[in-house]
C-alpha cells in the first residue's frame, strides 16, 4: 500500500455510475413492482452502502477509511437503468474506488434480480463521474504566479559550522509545487538581521511568499517570533496552528514551536521549525493549500463546493 500518512485530512467526495441495459418487459415489471424477487432498487441501495464500506476487504490496496455518507440514485429509462452512487469521507485518501465499488455492486444486484425475466440483460459500463478533494482541487490555484523566498535563521549554519538541510527541503518543495524561488539566504539568529532581510525581500523585491526555518523554539537565541512581530501587519494564526496540530500527531515536540504567520501588504510570511523533520511535516500540512491565501490577498474570494466563485 502507498503510505498516505503525510497527506492532510480533507473532505473527499466521488460519484460513480453504472448502467444496466434491459428489455421492455423487465423495465415494465420494474416500474410496476412485479419483480418476483422483490424491489431490486431498494436492495441495490443497501448493497451499494455495504460495498462502499467494505471496499478495502476485496480491493487490497485501498486504505480503510471512515465513510461519512453514501448516496444512491436510480433512473429508469425505456431500455436501461442507471444507478449512481455518491460517497463522502473526511480522510487522507480519495473515495473514487469506493464509489465505483458501490455502483458495481448495485448494478450486479439489479442484474441478479432481473435475470429470471430477461435474457438480454447486459451491463453497459461503470464510470467515475466526478471526484473532489486532495491535490487535484489545487491545480487551478496557479502557483506559478507567486514568487517565493526561503530564509534560514541559524547561528551555526551562518558561521559555517553546520550544513543547511531544512532550507533546502523548503526550496525543493516550493519548486515541486510550481513556485518560483527567487530569494534564498542564511542569517544568524539576530533580530535586526532577520527584520532587515524580510523587509528588503518584501518591500524592495516584492517577494510574495517567504518561508523561514529556525529560531522558533525556547532557546536563548530563538528570536524569530519576536522579529516577525516587527514585520507583519496582520497575523494568520490558523496556518501555524494547523502545522503544529499536524506535527503534534507525529511527534510530542511540535507544541514547542513558537512560529508565527502573517501578512505584510500583499505578501505572506510563515515561520517553520528548524529541524528537517519539522519542516517536512509543516510543509505537508500547509502545501499546496497555502497558495490559496494569495487568492484572498488579491480579493478574488473562495470557490464553493461546486466550483463557483464566492466573494471574499
Amino acid at each position: 500500500m502507498i503510505d498516505v500518512g503525510n497527506k492532510p485530512t480533507t473532505l473527499r467526495a466521488a460519484r460513480a455510475r453504472a448502467v444496466l441495459f434491459a428489455g421492455p418487459e423487465s423495465i415494465q415489471a420494474l416500474r410496476e413492482g412485479r419483480v418476483p424477487k422483490g424491489d431490486p432498487l431498494e436492495v441495490a441501495r443497501a448493497v451499494a452502502a455495504l460495498a462502499v464500506k467494505n471496499t478495502p476487504q476485496w480491493i487490497p490496496y485501498c486504505h480503510p477509511i471512515r465513510i461519512d455518507w453514501v448516496g444512491f440514485e436510480h433512473h429508469i429509462h425505456d431500455d436501461r437503468i442507471t444507478l449512481e452512487v455518491s460517497v463522502r469521507a473526511v480522510d487522507r485518501t480519495g473515495v473514487e474506488v469506493e464509489a465505483m465499488a458501490g455502483a458495481s455492486a448495485a448494478v450486479l444486484v439489479v442484474y441478479d434480480m432481473l435475470k429470471m425475466l430477461d435474457d438480454t440483460l447486459s451491463i453497459g459500463g461503470i464510470e467515475l463521474l466526478e471526484k473532489r478533494g486532495g491535490k487535484s482541487d489545487f491545480r487551478k490555484l496557479r502557483p506559478e504566479r507567486i514568487t517565493a523566498g526561503v530564509l534560514v535563521m541559524s547561528d551555526s549554519i551562518a558561521a559555517g559550522f553546520k550544513e543547511d538541510t531544512s532550507g533546502r527541503v523548503i526550496r525543493e518543495r516550493l519548486e515541486h509545487e510550481g513556485l518560483a524561488v527567487q530569494r534564498y539566504a542564511v542569517v544568524p539568529d539576530d533580530s535586526d538581521q532577520i527584520v532587515s532581510t524580510l523587509l528588503s525581500w518584501i518591500d524592495d523585491d516584492g517577494i510574495q511568499l517567504v518561508l523561514t526555518t529556525g529560531g522558533t523554539c525556547f532557546g536563548p537565541r530563538d528570536n524569530t517570533p519576536e522579529a516577525m512581530r516587527q514585520v507583519i501587519e496582520r497575523e494568520a494564526p490558523g496556518m501555524v496552528e494547523t502545522a503544529r496540530s499536524y506535527g503534534q500527531a507525529r511527534t510530542p515536540f511540535s507544541m514547542l514551536s513558537r512560529g508565527l504567520a502573517g501578512m505584510r501588504g500583499g505578501s505572506l510570511i510563515v515561520n517553520l521549525p528548524g529541524s528537517k523533520g519539522g519542516v517536512t511535516d509543516s510543509l505537508d500540512a500547509l502545501m499546496p493549500g497555502v497558495v490559496h491565501a494569495f487568492r484572498m490577498l488579491r480579493g478574488e474570494g473562495h470557490d464553493d463546493a461546486s466550483g463557483n466563485r464566492e466573494p471574499s
